[in-house]
């Protein structure tokens, strides 16, 4: 026993000492060997953490938003970024800091489907056109060096056809948003190659780690997002001949960082509460007319919610209908096809419906979220209908008929406005939870509400003030379309239309 408690004790100081070691600063790179670092989902910095840093936690965020709002409020110790947005993120945020000097570099290239060598080959020319005649150095100069933000106007008159290009918003000064319109080195990259065939271009904002699958399975032309060309990722699409060549660094807050000293603060912290609040409001919603971001997301929200519901639901009837017959050949496809839908994921529903079922198909995201979200619905509407149904008694049914009615004139007069009436408070449960599960289709570019805080964050670098905005309007959203709900239970309610009969 008393050799237990020695070791323990051992144990105890061993942790301290880990954790003082985990809390000291950073001095060099290689004090991260044990550290949590963040890095985006789908980036060479994976591989690189993980072949460098074996012992370190790998935390892999979805967009840089993520990563710097993960950075800031210390859920790593550190993080891996592209240097040239970094610097944009530093120019905005006197907290943070890089740590040493650049890990690595490799060469940017624009991917392309392996079948689509013509299209591939047609870009390297024009890359090579571009070099030559200065206007690359140009655009380099202008985005990367001077951090000049207005996009030129590019001459392509009377386009044929249309180019499909997957983008990814990380920021400056390859892909933003300003004044509701795409600005960036990136941007005006493709916009070029675009005159250069004489087409229109329809840019297609996807999430850094879909962007491979995006033009791998032909939902886009090709994928311009900075990104690194490596042999791995040669082994899914094809490169074009490297734009630009981008180094990666390390940052985090500066107040853990030993060469920053230790008097660092934020020099906004010292405003008062509503000075601040005012300051984010009209960086977050006015400047840039960012609104017009969340009202994009708004409608896109507002519409996969309801059509995805009207469609469940009447979805939702055929299979409760097939769950309840007594044919095996209706009632197992239909126990299948419930158990299926409620075992899965939606958002793994989501991913193969747009990249596998609809892989080579030009479907709008749109479309495909409504889908999605409707065969998820259906299965759980399917079991609510079953319930409400089967929880009438049969004496009701047998007394319809017994009264003249047919079988199907006793369920519409007679089970149907009961079960309704029964089923709605669940039902309205469901519906809500619906709205809510609607945030993830940023995954299949479809920009909602949770896609336009991303997109936001990443230019404003603030990481509350959007997330709790898009909190607010999804709680607004629920509650309008709950009372509505709430509505319909009562004028389908007898007892109430009784009494408003008498009143």
């Amino acid at each position: 026993m008393i050799r237990f408690i020695f070791l323990a004790l051992l144990a105890l100081v061993a942790a301290g000492g880990d954790a003082e070691a985990a809390g000291a600063k950073l001095a060099q790179v290689d004090d991260l060997k044990d550290r949590r670092i963040g890095v985006l989902q789908g980036s060479a910095h994976v591989e690189y953490v993980e072949k460098t840093w074996p012992r370190a936690t790998l935390l892999q965020y979805n967009t840089p938003a993520d990563l710097l709002l993960a950075v800031k409020t210390g859920k790593v110790d550190a993080a891996l970024s592209d240097a040239e947005p970094l610097r944009e993120v530093l120019r905005e945020d006197k907290t943070l800091g890089v740590l040493g000097g650049n890990l690595f570099s490799f060469p940017e290239g624009v991917g392309f489907r392996k079948e689509n060598t013509a299209l591939l080959e047609q870009f390297n020319r024009f890359l090579a056109d571009l070099k030559k005649n200065g206007v690359h150095a140009e655009m380099v100069d202008r985005w990367m060096e001077k951090n000049i933000t207005e996009m030129p106007v590019i001459a392509n008159p009377n386009p044929g056809g249309e180019l499909v290009v997957g983008i990814s918003d990380g920021g400056l000064p390859f892909v933003a948003i300003k004044d509701g319109k795409l600005i960036g080195f990136e941007i005006e990259l493709s916009e070029r190659f675009a005159a250069y065939l004489g087409k229109k271009v329809r840019f297609t904002n996807v999430d850094f780690s879909g962007l491979i699958a995006a033009v791998a399975t032909g939902k886009v032309d090709m994928i311009v997002a900075a990104i690194f060309i490596t042999d791995e990722r040669k082994q899914s699409i094809s490169f074009s001949d490297p734009y630009y060549e981008e180094a990666t660094r390390v940052f985090g807050l500066k107040k853990n960082i030993a060469a920053y000293g230790t008097s660092i603060t934020d020099a906004d912290s010292g405003l008062p509460f509503l000075e601040r609040a005012a300051a984010s409001f009209h960086s977050n919603i006015i400047h840039e007319k960012r609104y017009l971001l969340l009202w994009e997301g708004l409608k896109a929200t507002v519409l996969i919610s309801i059509f995805a519901t009207i469609l469940g639901t009447l979805l939702g009837a055929l299979v409760c209908y097939m769950r309840m017959a007594r044919l095996s050949a209706l009632n197992v496809p239909a126990r299948i096809y419930i158990g299926l839908m409620r075992g899965m994921p939606i958002l793994v529903l989501l991913m193969l419906i747009f990249y596998v079922v609809f892989a080579s198909v030009n479907i709008d995201p749109l479309l495909v979220a409504v889908i999605a979200f409707a065969l998820n619905f259906a299965a759980y509407s399917a079991e609510i209908f079953r319930t409400g149904v089967e929880g009438i008694p049969t004496g009701q049914t047998e007394a319809g008929v017994a009264m003249g009615f047919s079988r199907l004139g006793t369920f519409f007069h007679i089970v149907l406005p009961q079960t309704v009436q029964r089923i709605l408070p669940v039902y309205r449960g469901e519906f809500i939870s619906l709205v809510k599960m609607t945030s993830i289709v940023g995954y299949i570019a479809v920009q909602d509400l949770t896609k336009a805080s991303d997109i936001i964050r990443s230019r404003t670098f603030d990481a509350f003030f959007p997330l709790i905005l898009v909190a607010v309007l999804y709680f607004l959203i629920a509650w309008m379309l709950m009372l509505a709900l709430e509505y319909v239970e009562r004028a389908t309610d007898p007892q109430r239309r009784r009494e408003a009969a008498r009143a």
